[in-house]
């Protein structure tokens, strides 16, 4: 079912809104609704635009507790916004010495790190750094070179050029070096490596000794850099963890606060006419049952003034849709929400999938052992996992062993138990009679629903025009009404009374949209272009007449499957050597296993689709938006 819903308006001076807020929409649960749009005929209100004053402080905070160890924290109580502030400022300052050093160590880290890189590739060249620094008539030059460019690179350097290339290192891109050059030629010599792709590399006057050396004089510092920060970091923990259930207060008191700003977003308030002159308006949906609480609560508040509608919400107000069904039936409502939500005066249609979807998938696999084994698995991986399809999977297993009582069958076994109604396998046509008969009752009932739907929705031509209305239920039940004659063998009543239930029925149908237009009385009866609607219109009844044959035949799948249990265990009995007395269990095992996985599988989706395309398109629409309360987000 679904809950019934009313429209609330708060409203009151705007400096008392963060209270309000604190108060009243985090204890009750209050789907917001924008009040410049819900009150758009009002042109005395204007948008509640604030800067949040808490955000910078959220942030400050979220970065000082990830620096605290992991701790139970329960906050019963809030802080005060400005003790709040208060806390993150004294954690910051307590702090401040210590992030000086460490900006400066990681600053000099990342200078080192720097040099690091810059010389890694040159290791392999044994001379002193500091010493080349120094040389007056030779120049030389720390570099690459791509990998296409080096063979024609080095031919053409080694016999032209007045140079010498030592190569240092190899990697997957490039190959690294140095080259000297005279003083007297550098800058033309220069300039003919860089057109030879070659990419120097200027290193600073930081290095001592070779290349190998001072990589691990650099490492080392590293080293020392990063211990000094470890002490850092243990020192920031040790001075946080003193204060830490108020630093932790602080920033669950500023999440909340910031929380509650944004509602301003949602919120209007009226226009400036003095400092206290200034009213908010909040704007929402709250269930019935929540809304007398909330007004009776409210009364005796003197800043706050609450207004609420005093009939329930209708369709017309396009109020969210929340669902209350037994607990029992409330996993099932996954299904109506992969399906769509039902809109707020549509059938909640939880209860009947819950009821049929069990029935139909006990029908389609009726074994006792098997289905025994669905309901406690089911049920344990609910209990530790909290998964809805277990729950589902649990319920069906229910009437999966009812049904399999029905059959006499369990584990593939038809002799141990006598079946209450019937064997499937001995008694084929009756199972899919049957079946057809039961899909029959249910496509009726989708129909009746429907018209209940429309009346909900005031949609006259949906209740009595509809393939699904009055017309199509008295078509559908007339036509299956008179197959049953003829099969039974009675005669068929006369042709003044067929023509009522069946003819007149489709007449109803085919001219739905000019009834339509009438019953809502409408000025355009018939469309403007007649013979496009007359044809289109024959085409639909095509349709319409199609889909009450394979919507019925449909429903043989649900005997077609409880024989193919039957017949599927048949075989495992058979390869099992049960006809001899003495079955191998290993097979029996994994016989059931498979079984009851493979077909468990296949016949879930089935009735599920069976409920979707079958069901569901006769009646439910599946547009309705879902109740998201301020206090759930």
């Amino acid at each position: 079912m679904i809950e019934k819903m009313r429209f609330l308006s708060i409203t009151g001076p705007k400096y008392d809104f963060d209270r309000v807020v604190n108060k009243y929409l985090t204890k009750y649960n209050i789907h917001l609704e924008n009040a410049l749009t819900e009150l758009s005929t009002s042109y005395n209100l204007k948008p509640f635009v604030e800067n949040n004053p808490y955000k910078d402080y959220l942030s400050r905070s979220e970065d000082l507790i990830k620096k605290l160890d992991p701790i139970e924290f329960t906050a019963n109580e809030l802080m005060s916004p400005e003790k709040a502030m208060d806390v993150i400022n004294n954690a910051s300052s307590m702090l401040s010495d210590l992030n000086d050093k460490k900006k400066e160590l990681k600053a000099h880290r990342q200078t080192l790190n720097d040099l690091l890189i810059q010389i890694e590739h040159f290791r392999h060249f044994e001379f002193d750094i500091h010493q080349m620094m120094n040389f007056k008539f030779i120049k030389f030059r720390f570099g690459k070179v791509p990998h296409e460019f080096y063979t024609r690179f080095a031919k053409y350097v080694y016999d032209n050029l007045n140079t010498v290339f030592y190569e240092c290192e190899r990697d997957k891109d490039f190959v690294w070096g140095i080259y000297f050059v005279p003083a007297v030629d550098s800058d033309k010599i220069d300039a003919i490596y860089a057109s030879l792709h070659f990419e120097r590399i200027k290193l600073p006057d930081a290095y001592e000794g070779t290349p190998d050396e001072s990589y691990l004089t650099i490492t080392a510092k590293i080293g020392e850099i990063n211990n000094e920060l470890n002490s850092i970091y243990s020192s920031i923990k040790n001075r946080l963890g003193e204060m830490s259930h108020d630093l932790l207060l602080a920033h669950h008191t500023l999440t909340v606060l910031s929380k509650n700003f944004d509602v301003r977003k949602m919120a209007a308030c009226t226009r400036d006419k003095g400092k206290n002159d200034v009213f908010y308006i909040i704007c929402g949906w709250i269930t019935e049952k929540d809304s007398y609480s909330l007004l009776k609560e409210a009364k005796e508040d003197p800043l706050v003034y609450c207004l609420c509608d005093e009939e329930t919400a209708d369709e017309e107000k396009k109020p969210p849709t929340k669902l209350k069904n037994f607990r029992l039936f409330k996993p099932f409502e996954m299904f109506i929400k992969m399906y769509g939500l039902p809109a707020y005066n549509e059938i909640d249609p939880t209860s009947f999938v819950a009821i049929t979807y069990s029935i139909i998938f006990g029908i389609m696999f009726g074994d006792v052992g098997q289905g025994l084994c669905l309901v406690i698995g089911g049920a344990l991986l609910y209990k530790f996992k909290k998964m809805n399809i277990a729950a589902i999977i649990s319920l069906a297993g229910i009437f999966s062993t009812v049904f399999g009582f029905m059959y006499g069958s369990i584990f593939g076994f038809e002799e141990i138990i006598t079946p209450i109604w019937l064997s499937p396998r001995d008694n084929v046509m009756t199972v899919l009679f049957t079946a057809v008969g039961f899909g029959v009752f249910l496509i009726i009932t989708a129909m009746i629903i429907n018209i209940i739907n429309g009346i909900k929705a005031k949609d006259w031509g949906r209740v009595f025009f509809d393939t699904n209305g009055v017309a199509g239920l008295l078509f559908y039940a007339s036509l299956i009404g008179s197959i049953v004659l003829i099969f039974t063998g009675y005669p068929l009543p006369g042709a003044i009374i067929m023509a009522i239930f069946l003819g007149l029925p489709l007449l109803l149908i085919f001219f739905k949209e000019p009834l339509t237009h009438i019953v809502e009385k409408k000025t355009r009866i018939f469309p403007e272009h007649k013979a496009m609607f007359i044809m289109e219109t024959v085409f639909e009844m095509f349709e319409v007449l199609l889909s009450y044959v394979t919507n019925t035949i449909s429903f043989l799948r649900v005997g077609a499957f409880a024989l193919s249990h039957a017949g599927m265990m048949a075989v495992v009995m058979l390869l099992a050597g049960a006809d001899n007395g003495s079955p191998n269990i290993i097979v029996l095992i994994l016989g059931n296993i498979i079984v009851s996985a493979m077909e468990g599988l296949i016949v879930g989706i089935q009735v599920l689709r069976l409920e979707y395309y079958e069901m569901f398109s006769r009646f439910y629409h599946g547009t309705g938006k879902e109740f998201k309360p301020y206090k759930g987000n």
